[in-house]
């Protein structure tokens, strides 16, 4: 990035440089693939403007927000980048390049100066002003707001207005990725004072024309969004189709022209419809196993161990990703990541020491809890099947309960002993340890507290060597791998599919559909 200005003693302009193009978390290795018989779609022609899109997403609810402060869901995000601009913006590479912010320059990695576009609007005519995105950052530390990235937030001690079109912002402590941060979906800029969220009075590409949570939403082309030229399609409505074979069937009807989350076992049927491409994103995203801490038995350390002993992960990723994944390690760096500790032993599937370490914890004498799923966190039905197989080759009766899709991220996540999440790659490691593994994160999934590995990211955070940085992420992820109440077999890719006629599709490894950004720049040529 050009737009950093680093001169400060023990931070110089190249050394910045060298993290921040570094922040992107999972540029290493990710990317996009063509899936085997099914071929990369020709390259476009000019983009033109007009024409509308209806886009399935595999999840959506009644707890459907348009307050950034809430959302929680990828259909949440989407919505985010439809209605609403953040400061930063993720490329191809997970590199922060500039949106709302016109330059972001810091001299200590403490105190940052955000200089903003002078051509900006909101949807109801009023311009962008610094006072607008202080409101918007610092509401997430609000405990009242109860912001879903107010362990994030909590870093930014003060933002003020310091010129017509100028903020500084300023960290608790250093953060060189600080930029990368800024493009968390939620931190998207709304209007100053704004607590009325039945509708989205943004900056983003499109006004929100009708929204019906759980249902449907609908976004019509904004004459005055700041990029020249975009956005191309007239209008966008989101569907929720929670059933996967529903999605493709859809599209290959002519009903949708984007669906996420395929399933690998329909690809060649895709491909053998013609008309039609799958697009893979290898990524950082993971459905892990959650181990409740809160729970006497799932929070046992030896029926943790156990768990994780059990989990098959050569056949998670053959027979419930289709090949389309990564081993994982029981921690959140994949192993493409510029952070990920290569030193730290693979953990393997050993039914002997599963049963040794389950025995200790009272599992084979007394059933554990119920172990939760649902197909909207990917491939967990199919992985909790595995483990109850494998739990009984070695004495366990482990119950699965399979739950619908709607409402499982509002009701089930998280509030059972047992059960599974779906974490969407994050571009940050901070933003990811902070968001899931800090004590005091809203998203901890297994509610685990470990006082030394929160010493560790607030270490990292502000750390400026980059070999002292990784020592100290390469600890951290050998404390969540060992002790975290978190079980992760894989790394899945990202499975999209869509109608030829839309265009400009790219992958973006912070999740499908273009990192949820898809509406901005796709266009359509029928």
């Amino acid at each position: 990035m050009n737009d950093f200005d680093s001169k400060a003693a023990g931070i110089t302009r190249r050394d910045m440089m060298r993290l921040i193009a570094g922040a992107g978390a999972f540029a290493v290795g990710a990317g996009f693939g063509a899936l085997p018989g099914i071929a990369n779609a020709a390259p476009a022609p000019a983009p033109k403007r007009g024409g509308s899109i209806r886009v399935a997403y595999d999840s959506m609810s009644t707890s459907d927000t348009l307050d950034p402060a809430h959302g929680s869901t990828g259909s949440d995000y989407i919505r985010f980048f439809m209605f609403y601009s953040g400061l930063t913006q993720l490329d191809l590479n997970l590199t922060p390049k500039m949106n709302l912010a016109e330059s972001i320059d810091s001299q200590d990695g403490v105190v940052w100066v955000i200089k903003l576009r002078k051509d900006v609007t909101f949807h109801n005519g009023a311009p962008l002003t610094p006072t607008d995105v202080a409101y918007s950052l610092m509401r997430h530390k609000d405990a009242a707001i109860a912001s879903k990235v107010k362990a994030l937030a909590d870093q930014f001690k003060d933002a003020k207005a310091t010129g017509p079109n100028e903020l500084t912002l300023t960290l608790t402590s250093a953060n060189a990725d600080l930029p990368t941060i800024l493009a968390t979906p939620q931190l998207v800029i709304i209007k100053a004072g704004t607590t009325d969220f039945t509708s989205a009075n943004g900056t983003g590409p499109y006004r929100v024309k009708t929204f019906k949570p759980g249902v449907s939403t609908v976004g019509s082309r904004n004459p005055n969004y700041f990029k020249a030229g975009l956005p191309y399609l007239d209008q966008v409505e989101v569907i929720g189709i929670s059933d996967d074979n529903a999605r493709v069937n859809a599209l290959l009807a002519g009903d949708v022209h984007l669906i996420d989350n395929v399933d690998p076992r329909t690809t060649k049927r895709i491909g053998a419809a013609g008309g039609y491409t799958v697009m893979e994103t290898k990524s950082g995203e993971y459905t892990d196993l959650v181990m409740r801490a809160d729970n006497p038995m799932s929070g046992n350390a030896d029926f943790v161990l156990g768990m994780k002993y059990l989990l098959d992960r050569e056949q998670v990723k053959a027979r419930v990703f289709g090949g389309y994944a990564t081993i994982g390690n029981d921690q959140p760096i994949p192993p493409f990541h510029r952070y990920f500790n290569a030193s730290l032993p693979q953990r393997p599937y050993d039914p002997d020491k599963a049963k040794f370490f389950l025995s200790k914890a009272g599992a084979i004498a007394s059933p554990p809890p119920p172990v939760f799923a649902a197909p909207t966190a990917t491939g967990s039905v199919e992985m909790a099947m595995l483990l109850q197989q494998s739990a009984l080759k070695i004495g366990m009766s482990l119950a699965v309960n399979r739950v619908p899709s709607d409402g499982y991220w509002s009701q089930h996540w998280m509030k059972h002993p047992l059960g599974f999440g779906n974490i969407g790659p994050r571009s940050s490691a901070d933003a990811l340890f902070t968001q899931f593994f800090r004590s005091d994160a809203a998203w901890n999934e297994s509610g685990w507290k470990n006082a030394q590995f929160d010493q560790l990211l607030v270490a990292a955070r502000s750390e400026t060597d980059e070999v002292k940085r990784k020592a100290l992420y390469g600890d951290m992820q050998e404390i969540v791998s060992d002790k975290g109440g978190i079980g992760i077999p894989a790394f899945m890719s990202l499975l999209d599919a869509y109608d030829n006629r839309l265009h400009g599709l790219e992958s973006i490894p912070t999740g499908p559909m273009m990192g949820y950004s898809f509406a901005e720049s796709t266009w359509w040529s029928a």
